[in-house]
């Protein structure tokens, strides 16, 4: 049952102090429960467990979900808040041609809607031009100006000089690159600089088409690399990836990246084995390669599957079966953002199990990106991140579609799958 006072506090935007939420399953970020109710109070979680264990608070405002499971807020390990779907731009042109400002009012747009979609954290991997745009829109989350998920934000990412960017212009032209060099020794003070302009996570482009005849090769030596990972690490920063050649994931691997986005083209069992060793997880990004394969005219279940996604499916199964820690990031942005759910659905018909799924969305990835302190699972003392979907997804992982409340930080954005809390 929804109270009568849940409906009147959250329809007029008021935030009660204490909230009863009582399911009728829970996903804890570890193991599934029935009969189970968790307590939030202010912004935190105060208690979980067995009804019969857990005491309601006195003037509790309680939300009854006795056709849901509620579980820790869901965790998008990849994403671009600045980029929308290639089939309505392509990269080039949302880089060169959409002023920053536009960009901008995109980006609170496309916020919200993964809010409203359940993910209440999210790691962007690089603002694709908009400069330390995201290190200002993460502020404004915090701050409460905008409504969106809290956010981990890489700035401008770090690629080799000549490696990436737009490419046949004329060389006196200085053209947009959509991130920021680096070289040498050098590459240490670009890390800091980074680092100074509000990044959480050091995001590097290990290869590139930039080989000859736009073959894929790596950009950064071996010691370049090691010395951002070195840096980026003492200063207590985690590092990501970007990484599509056998020799690129061998190095990135070497100099001990905390994960490898995307990373199924050029892994194999030594690399993954090399992953497993090491605790380096692997952000598939799934959806990211599927939506560009449609934006290509490929009619998924009529056509024949394109060979790079068959290469995509017996990769993810090796790593799978090697032991690698799979993270939930989907390189959203790529396609809409809000369909973020797209991605652990792929991973379970790529063949990883729903209570793995379930795990990777919540626990799995913020133990990777080093905020398990702080969400992922729901216990006492963790932020009171929350969110449920009809039905149970183990038994249907498209359930996750199906997000009917979602709670941040102690408040309400959204309750029986009706926004609230957005003013």
């Amino acid at each position: 049952m929804w109270s009568v006072f849940t409906l009147l506090a959250v329809s007029l935007h008021l935030r009660a102090e204490q909230f009863v939420l009582t399911p009728k399953y829970l996903f804890d970020g570890y193991e599934m429960h029935q009969n189970w109710r968790v307590v939030v109070n202010d912004n935190k979680i105060i208690s979980a467990g067995n009804v019969k264990k857990v005491s309601i608070p006195k003037d509790a405002t309680r939300i009854d979900l006795p056709e849901h499971t509620l579980m820790p807020g869901m965790i998008e390990g990849h994403s671009h808040i600045f980029l929308h779907p290639y089939d309505e731009a392509d990269w080039n042109q949302q880089v060169l041609n959409e002023a920053r400002s536009l960009r901008v009012a995109r980006a609170t747009v496309n916020l919200r809607r993964t809010l409203l979609a359940g993910f209440t954290f999210m790691r962007d991997l690089g603002s694709e031009g908009a400069a330390y745009a995201d290190a200002g829109i993460k502020q404004a989350v915090d701050q409460g100006i905008i409504v969106g998920p809290g956010l981990q934000v890489a700035g401008r990412a770090i690629v080799a000089t000549g490696s990436y960017g737009p490419k046949g212009f004329d060389p006196n032209f200085d053209v947009p690159l959509g991130a920021q060099e680096a070289d040498g020794d050098n590459i240490i003070h670009v890390v800091r600089d980074q680092i100074k302009h509000g990044a959480d996570v050091i995001k590097v482009y290990v290869d590139a088409s930039w080989g000859p005849e736009h073959s894929l090769q790596p950009t950064f030596t071996q010691q370049e690399l090691n010395m951002l990972v070195e840096t980026a690490h003492t200063s207590g920063r985690i590092v990501a990836a970007h990484a599509h050649s056998t020799e690129g994931m061998r190095r990135a691997i070497v100099a001990g990246v905390d994960t490898i986005e995307h990373g199924l083209h050029g892994g194999n069992e030594k690399l993954y084995k090399m992953m497993v060793k090491q605790q380096i997880a692997l952000c598939p990004t799934l959806a990211a390669t599927e939506s560009i394969n449609a934006y290509r005219g490929w009619k998924k279940g009529q056509d024949p599957i394109p060979e790079e996604i068959q290469h995509q499916h017996s990769s993810f199964k090796l790593a799978l079966n090697t032991g690698v820690i799979i993270c939930n990031g989907s390189d959203v942005g790529v396609f809409t953002h809000g369909d973020n759910a797209i991605e652990p659905q792929l991973l379970v018909e790529y063949g990883m199990n729903e209570k793995s799924v379930l795990h990777a969305l919540t626990m799995g990835n913020a133990k990777a990106f080093k905020i398990d302190n702080k969400v992922g699972q729901i216990k006492a003392t963790m932020l009171a991140d929350l969110v449920a979907v009809k039905g149970n997804p183990l038994n249907d992982i498209k359930q996750l579609s199906k997000v009917d409340f979602v709670m941040k930080n102690g408040v309400v954005y959204k309750l029986r799958g009706q926004p609230q809390h957005l003013l």
